[in-house]
């Protein structure tokens, strides 16, 4: 398993020039990378996937997860991420997996890809305050040291009440929870009866992952698609989104934000 590179080495120096009041200058920042990493299950090819090189082991887990594939790390016999090769070679201790025929395009902007999975109703008592969803997405903001340096990636993280749990950053919002979703499997930390909270929009494809980790409330920053909301409604799933200072909007199961 490859280890996470730092900071730096999920972005890159580049060269650029910028015109303003009438005037041309030339200077350099730091943009993220964006690798094409090919998922290979026994010895089949996959998937390719569009993401930022940090916790690919993680990624890789947790797509095969959130996919169907595999539905813990007993069903992986071994695993091998090459960076500098852009592929990950994983074996399943029953060999035999068959991918699917059908897959589906996904909008996430690291270029996912969709296996039809079953989703079923999340059930949960968890209820959270309004203030605590605050504190979180402050905490959320504070973990986005690769945005911070270089811009142009989202964050999640997994989160109870009061604190983050594991955070992941990405160019695909979808690869953030695959992220999250790994490193709990390599971690035996269950993602049950816990929030998820992202900066990114809430699509339907986001809403299917946070169902197979059974979490009962997802949080962005940014707001939810209209079949988003339709999804968290069916699944037992409260929506919340729009969270910027001390404000916040609930689309879907408004039982579970409880008053001061």
């Amino acid at each position: 398993m490859s280890d996470e590179p730092s900071i730096q080495g999920a972005s890159s120096d580049i060269k650029y020039s910028s015109f303003s009041s009438g005037k041309w200058s030339h200077d350099s920042t730091a943009v993220p990378i964006e690798m094409a990493l090919t998922i290979y299950v026994d010895n089949t090819e996959l998937v390719t996937i569009l993401c930022t090189p940090t916790k690919l082991n993680c990624l890789v887990l947790g797509f095969l997860y959130s996919e169907g594939v595999i539905s813990g790390m007993s069903n992986v016999a071994s695993m091998r991420v090459c960076e500098e090769d852009s592929l990950a070679d994983v074996k399943l201790s029953k060999p035999g997996y068959t991918p699917p025929a059908r897959r589906t395009l996904t909008t996430g902007c690291g270029g996912g890809v969709s296996f039809a999975t079953e989703m079923r109703k999340v059930e949960s008592k968890l209820t959270v305050k309004p203030e605590e969803v605050f504190s979180l997405m402050k905490q959320l903001n504070e973990k986005a040291e690769l945005y911070r340096f270089s811009g142009g990636v989202h964050t999640s993280a997994l989160c109870n009440n009061s604190n983050v749990l594991v955070s992941a950053e990405d160019i695909g919002r979808h690869n953030t929870l695959d992220k999250i979703l790994g490193e709990c499997l390599l971690t035996k930390l269950s993602t049950a009866d816990k929030l998820l909270l992202t900066t990114g929009r809430i699509s339907s494809e986001m809403l299917s992952k946070a169902v197979r980790m059974k979490i009962p409330i997802v949080v962005s920053r940014s707001s939810p698609t209209d079949r988003s909301i339709s999804l968290a409604q069916k699944l037992g799933i409260t929506l919340v989104g729009y969270v910027r200072g001390n404000r916040l909007s609930v689309y879907s199961h408004e039982e579970r934000l409880q008053p001061s």
